[in-house]
């Protein structure tokens, strides 16, 4: 998809998502995807969004349960410290530079922990 194609994309999007959500209501995604030309059936297009929000369900699982092996104490919380310490495993080449600036984003309340929500929200980009 080329930049003009996103952007077309995006308009349609925002003409369908009037309260500003990000979301918008799957009856509505057939009608966003007619406005791009395409021909779907909705039928199809339902059986697709079933499988993408169980592929959704089962990945958030996943993460879920990563995030628990961190949460060694059981609280709900990751320290910022080991938050740093999985980030580098995942990406040597992330500098301690990178490291501050990926905590500061995702530790949005300065608690110097990370929550679940925080973690899923950092992972999902």
């Amino acid at each position: 998809m080329d930049v003009s194609q996103t952007e077309t994309m995006k308009k349609v999007f925002a003409m369908f998502d009037q309260g500003k959500t990000g979301f918008v209501e799957t009856s509505e995604f057939g009608n966003i995807l007619r406005q791009l030309g395409s021909n779907v059936d909705d039928d199809e297009l339902q059986a697709k969004i079933d499988e993408v929000d169980k592929e959704s369900k089962k990945m958030k699982s996943i993460k879920k349960e990563a995030f628990r092996l961190y949460d060694k104490e059981g609280d709900g919380f990751i320290t910022t410290q080991v938050l740093k310490e999985i980030l580098k495993e995942l990406d040597p080449k992330l500098t301690k530079d990178d490291l501050e600036n990926i905590i500061e984003e995702v530790d949005e309340d300065g608690s110097g922990t990370v929550d679940f929500d925080e973690f899923m929200e950092m992972m999902t980009g």
